[in-house]
Formats: C-alpha cells, structure tokens, sequence
C-alpha cells in the first residue's frame, strides 16, 4: 500500500520505462608514456595536429589524456610551431 508518507521517505524505488544507457569509457592513457616517448617535436606539425581542434586551439588534457608533464611538453611545442609558422595561430577549417 503506498501513501504519501512511503513517497515522501524515499522507501519507493524509481523505476524507468526503457533502461538508462551506461557506457564503459575507455580509460584514458598518456601515450607519451606508453610509447615511451621522451621529446615532444615542436617542427612536425603532423603529430601535433592531433593535440590541437578545427580552431587551431591546444586541446585540454581532460580531452587528450595527456600527463601535466607531457601537457605542458605539447604546449610548448605547439606554441614554437606557431612561431615558426609551421602551424596557424587561428583558424576556421584545420583539419
């Protein structure tokens, strides 16, 4: 028998016409560190397209999985590109 009091304490259970869709992310990983890569380029800008989105702005690390150590490597590295002109600083379509 269900009253307001049962509703009120929270005793009933909410139950949901289809199931809520729980997906299993991947873990992620700093792959500097599983491919044991140790100097961070700054003149191939092919490697550093991948830490950088369609704006041409540094990707966070909660986006890349990279470590604060290797974030900060990336960082670096894309900065000097820019400065060399071997990456844009801003743009509309990059990749």
């Amino acid at each position: 028998m269900n009253t307001t009091a049962d509703n009120i304490s929270g005793t009933q259970e909410i139950r949901f016409l289809t199931p809520i869709p729980v997906q299993a992310r991947k873990k992620k990983y700093c792959r500097f560190k599983k491919l044991g890569i140790k100097y961070v380029d700054y003149k191939d800008p092919d490697f550093l397209l991948r830490f950088v989105n369609e704006q041409g702005k540094i990707l966070p690390r909660r986006i890349t999985g990279n470590s604060l150590k290797y974030q900060r490597k990336v960082a670096q590295a894309v900065k000097r590109a820019r400065h060399l002109a071997l990456l844009p600083f801003v743009t509309d379509l990059l990749k």
